[in-house]
């Protein structure tokens, strides 16, 4: 790697879904190379991911906003056209986005539980580093409009940009892959690092791991980073010390993630690079 100026944030999502994950966000933030977490304040182990943020003065915690496939901060009563027969939001994205859009009574409750959610963080203590969504969703316009919106009441300064550049190395497989990805989402990203420069929110240049999420292994990551270019990227990831066996992102190697934020190989290989990590409050 070249020692041009290239800065990382190392993200873990998911934070608060389980004591498995919070376990992993504490040891990657102590001994790895995570920077960030971004917390789900709705999920049960919630208190217990802020009760380890606060012992650890180096992580910076943001907001993983959950308006689909996940748990609600507000009563399901409340918002029932967001929410299914088990009291959870909406876990078939494209039906959720379209009732965002085109259900006046869904985008109402949608506000009223962005806005708790935003609520429960400041109830937390912790400075807001940067705001995201779970499963992307506020590349959505009517939820980033509402993240704009709200968020700047509780002092959001950044917000994830989930672009993606494509490159050179790819297999014929993950080309595909990319294009039937990014080809759907790459007007929305345009759209999104408009308005979050109009808006003058902070903001990643580009993300790595957006095709493997879920399968960071140490040689996925090492990979990865031969591909660092100048300005500000963001890895995120979804680690946990152990593979759940139920609940959110069924299927991905949380375990080979948390190890590869652990590893003395992505570590040093950071440190040969001159690679500078930092958070999102970091950018200025």
């Amino acid at each position: 790697m070249t020692r041009a100026c290239r800065r990382l944030i190392v993200t873990a999502d998911d934070f608060g879904l389980s004591p498995a994950v919070n376990e992993a966000v504490e040891r990657a933030s102590r001994e790895g190379i995570l920077t960030c977490a971004s917390l789900m304040v709705g999920e049960d182990a919630a208190q217990d991911a802020v009760e380890r943020a606060r012992r650890l003065p180096s992580l910076r915690v943001g907001l993983h906003v959950v308006v689909a496939d996940g748990r609600p901060v507000l009563p399901p009563g409340r918002i029932p056209a967001l929410c299914d027969g088990h009291g959870r939001l909406d876990g078939r994205l494209v039906r959720a986005g379209f009732r965002f859009f085109f259900r006046p009574k869904a985008a109402r409750q949608l506000e009223d539980e962005v806005e708790a959610q935003f609520a429960a963080f400041a109830r937390t203590g912790l400075a807001l580093d940067h705001v995201n969504a779970h499963k992307h969703m506020h590349l959505h316009p009517t939820v980033l409009g509402l993240i704009l919106r709200i968020g700047r009441r509780y002092g959001m300064r950044a917000v994830r940009l989930p672009y993606e550049p494509p490159a050179a190395a790819l297999s014929p497989a993950e080309r595909r892959r990319y294009w039937k990805t990014m080809g759907v989402v790459g007007v929305w990203t345009r759209l999104m690092r408009w308005r979050l420069d109009r808006a003058g929110i902070r903001h990643n240049d580009r993300v790595l791991g957006l095709l493997q999420s879920g399968a960071l292994d140490e040689a996925t990551v090492l990979a990865l980073l031969q591909r660092l270019a100048p300005g500000v990227t963001e890895l995120y990831c979804h680690p946990a010390t152990a593979d759940e066996a139920a609940g959110l992102a069924l299927g991905y190697r949380k375990a080979a993630e948390f190890a590869a934020l652990m590893s003395p190989r992505v570590a040093g290989a950071l440190q040969e690079g001159g690679v500078l990590r930092l958070a999102f409050g970091d950018l200025d």
